[in-house]
């Protein structure tokens, strides 16, 4: 099932989307009032079934005629990430600069985590705030992200994927001079607008093999990255179990597992986004998430 937010009145409204058929339809009817998309994951056990029963009878609209936000437009805490985690990425970051303290491309022997803030995280088609003034090296990089189901702690390797409810892409789009400068992620990562995601929430039975899925980033048409989930460094399960070793995770949570290789500061000279610039970030099967740089 691809799930979205979408903006309707007062308040966003849960739809169940259609893609193929460029519909969507919506889930209110069949939703306790005022129910979003995290309250659905978080009663999915319940509310799933509704939705898969009833979903098909609901009148439809076209896809195109409403605004998608993101799929969980506020999520309830900062947003995991990954860096480094795939293995030309690690070595073009390393010889890039950027990296503290040394320009070293070894691989990381465990997975690096920083998170975005909540205030971050935009829709598809919203503008990405260039924030002159306070940035001018701004990257981007194109990302599968996992949406936690159940929560826990201590989630082994072997019971990773019984705690991924689904997927979407997420943009973690990055001032490179502030991650520079201030020799940590989070400030540079964190600037608002800067974590576009979308379109879909997408249900892990709609996803049969995930190491299988391809992620294409292209600014302005341009490919500029291209690359399997299987050439992790460390796949889902390792991510899932080594945050969640001393951290409980919650229902909802958002996890990006990292960007390939072809990001902008792995150009010579680095490939910056400059206003007007439109990213476009595909994977298999969870659709197309577009921004354009305001």
């Amino acid at each position: 099932m691809k799930l979205v937010t979408f903006a309707a009145g007062d308040a966003p409204r849960v739809g169940v989307a259609d893609p193929e058929a460029g519909l969507v339809r919506d889930a209110g009817g069949l939703l306790p009032a005022g129910t979003g998309l995290l309250d659905v994951i978080e009663r999915w056990d319940e509310l799933g079934p509704v939705l898969a029963a009833g979903a098909a009878d609901l009148p439809a609209v076209p896809l195109e005629s409403v605004r998608l936000l993101a799929p969980i437009p506020v999520p309830r805490r900062d947003v995991f990430c990954v860096g480094k985690n795939y293995r030309e990425h690690a070595a073009e970051f390393g010889r890039s600069g950027y990296d503290s303290p040394s320009r070293s491309e070894e691989l990381p022997d465990k997975p690096i985590f920083f998170t975005k803030a909540t205030t971050a995280v935009i829709g598809p088609d919203a503008e990405i705030d260039p924030h002159h003034g306070v940035t001018s090296e701004l990257d981007y990089e194109g990302e599968l992200a996992v949406i936690i189901g159940p929560g826990g702690r201590g989630i082994s390797r072997e019971n990773a994927y019984q705690h991924v409810w689904g997927y979407t892409i997420l943009n973690d789009v990055t001032a490179r001079d502030l991650q520079r400068d201030h020799k940590q992620w989070v400030l540079g990562k964190s600037l608002d607008t800067h974590c576009p995601m979308g379109p879909y929430a997408v249900t892990a039975d709609e996803v049969a093999d995930v190491a299988g899925l391809e992620l294409e980033t292209t600014v302005n048409g341009e490919n500029r990255q291209l690359a399997l989930v299987k050439d992790l460094i460390f796949d889902i399960p390792d991510l899932i179990s080594t945050l969640s070793a001393g951290i409980t995770l919650l229902p909802g949570d958002v996890l990006a597992t990292g960007t390939p290789v072809g990001v902008g500061i792995g150009f010579t000279p680095p490939k910056f986004l400059r206003s007007g610039d439109v990213v476009e970030v595909a994977v298999t099967g969870l659709g197309v998430l577009r921004n354009r740089v305001a």
